[in-house]
């Protein structure tokens, strides 16, 4: 029979060396031996039951359909949302963000908050919700239309006749990338990448951020599509079993670098997101949720 060592049952199974050990140890892991100071784990080893870890997606749909606070849902909803909009210039603290997710106000503050940031972090919030529960969902024109008027509903600008409010855009901007498409071929460049993307059966890490750089070139929507790119990101990570990411404060210079750069130097972007792969699969770690 061939045996491993703790460090490669550990990466196979996603717990912590330490736990292995404790398992090895309490003899709950069938067939082990210790020799010198290793343990020996027979290959086809596996965990006792209850040892394994949930998945992201169920703890995540359990969590919101409880309500939950202080658990993975809970901090997955807050560091999304709070970073996102901050890229998009809102004002709100992260402790604000959490106080109108827990309670529905913001705390005192001594700045004036424009209200279009409250109601997108609100609106925010029911985007995460969506994706959570359409996780499974095949990405498409009416997916993002309907997560867009989620997004951008009841904000200063929804009501005006040239802002289209899940719909794509009527007249041209500008984004982070600056020459972005313009509203007359919107709707075909958007066919176009969707056919790209789902023409790829097995996405990777680099597939979705592909995606997202060709989303932000054409820039769709009138407003917003930053942070629903983001949520797309989120979204399609979690229906490929890929850990996702969120850009936090930190690493907000790095993404719009590597967006600029990504058709020459793919690295950049690449090496951007895999921190903070790194950076959320920490906090799988600490609410011991499964991932690969």
């Amino acid at each position: 029979m061939k045996y491993i060592t703790v460090a490669e049952f550990a990466e196979k199974t996603n717990l912590s060396n330490r736990t292995i050990r404790q398992y090895c140890a309490s003899h709950k892991i069938k067939g082990t031996f210790l020799k010198g100071n290793h343990w020996n784990i027979p290959e086809n080893a596996v965990l006792p039951q209850r040892a394994y870890k949930k998945k992201l997606l169920d703890v995540l749909k359990e969590e919101k359909g409880i309500k939950r606070k202080g658990g993975v849902y809970h901090r997955t909803l807050i560091d999304l949302t709070y970073n996102s909009n901050k890229m998009e210039g809102s004002r709100l603290t992260y402790d604000q963000t959490e106080n109108i997710f827990e309670n529905k106000t913001i705390g005192l503050s001594k700045i004036t908050i424009n209200a279009d940031d409250i109601i997108t972090t609100l609106n925010h919030f029911r985007c995460i919700d969506f994706i959570i529960e359409k996780a499974n969902a095949k990405l498409t024109e009416t997916f993002i239309k309907e997560m867009h008027y989620i997004f951008k509903s009841g904000t200063y600008n929804s009501g005006k006749d040239w802002f289209s409010v899940g719909e794509y855009k009527k007249v041209p901007n500008e984004g982070h990338i600056k020459e972005t498409c313009p509203p007359a071929q919107v709707a075909a460049k958007m066919k176009k990448l969707f056919a790209d993307y789902h023409s790829t059966k097995n996405k990777t890490i680099e597939n979705i951020i592909d995606f997202h750089y060709k989303f932000e070139i054409i820039h769709p929507f009138q407003d917003g599509n930053g942070p629903i790119a983001r949520l797309i990101i989120f979204k399609e990570c979690i229906a490929n079993n890929i850990v996702p990411f969120i850009i936090d404060e930190h690493l907000i210079f790095f993404y719009y670098r590597g967006l600029q750069q990504w058709k020459t130097k793919k690295q950049y972007l690449l090496d951007t997101c895999l921190s903070g792969q790194k950076n959320y699969k920490t906090i799988l770690n600490y609410f011991n949720v499964a991932y690969r």
